[in-house]
């Protein structure tokens, strides 16, 4: 098969690539890059991507190492402008949203998760606040339409959902978000959604 996805489980980036083929109904060889022995180091990976990092998406001799940017090729491959729109308003709309997962998110609940999960050295009170100040943002967003970016999923969805659904991992509630819970459960009723692998630590070590 000529599309491979390098992968780990428990990383939201990864996941939301898986999400995103599995939604496409687009097949790939999904091989699992060893994190915990540091296989993401190893000289060989390191090749496909100098930062050491999974996702990595190998297509017919396309390399692509940004999970993002794995969303925008793929969409723009397969002729899928419902899930990354073609006209410019459309296109900044989803753009907006992608900043938003490489930035505020990243910061926020990727990063509270990652201190809790992997045992990441960060400031876990200001990770776990800036997640709230995203998720306050979100939450009135969600009011006024089902989808983050358009009338319908786009790769802005995908590209917020895993590290939003997994924050009560990193100690983030989100019991008093119900238009973000209701925006969750829309994800997850899509044709094709695969959820991302859940970890009983934080407020979901008690549940």
């Amino acid at each position: 098969m000529a599309l491979k996805l390098h992968y780990f489980p428990l990383s939201g980036h990864a996941h939301r690539v898986q999400l995103f083929l599995s939604l496409l109904g687009v097949e790939a060889e999904i091989e699992t890059v060893d994190l915990p022995q540091r296989a993401h180091k190893a000289p060989e990976f390191l090749k496909l991507n100098p930062f050491g990092q999974v996702p990595v998406l190998e297509d017919d001799g396309v390399v692509i190492s940004d999970s993002n940017a794995i969303l925008v090729y793929l969409a723009r491959k397969h002729g899928r402008a419902e899930w990354l729109p073609e006209d410019p308003a459309g296109q900044a709309r989803v753009q907006q949203w992608l900043s938003v997962a490489a930035g505020q998110l990243a910061f926020g609940p990727a990063a509270a998760r990652r201190a809790v999960v992997f045992g990441a050295k960060l400031d876990c009170e200001e990770a776990i606040a800036r997640a709230h100040a995203l998720f306050a943002l979100m939450e009135t967003e969600l009011a006024s339409g089902a989808w983050l970016a358009a009338q319908r999923p786009t790769i802005a969805d995908v590209a917020m959902y895993s590290y939003v659904v997994s924050a009560p991992e990193g100690n983030v509630d989100l019991g008093g978000y119900p238009n973000i819970s209701a925006w969750l459960a829309r994800i997850e009723a899509l044709d094709g959604f695969v959820p991302f692998q859940q970890t009983a630590v934080g407020l979901r070590a008690a549940s």
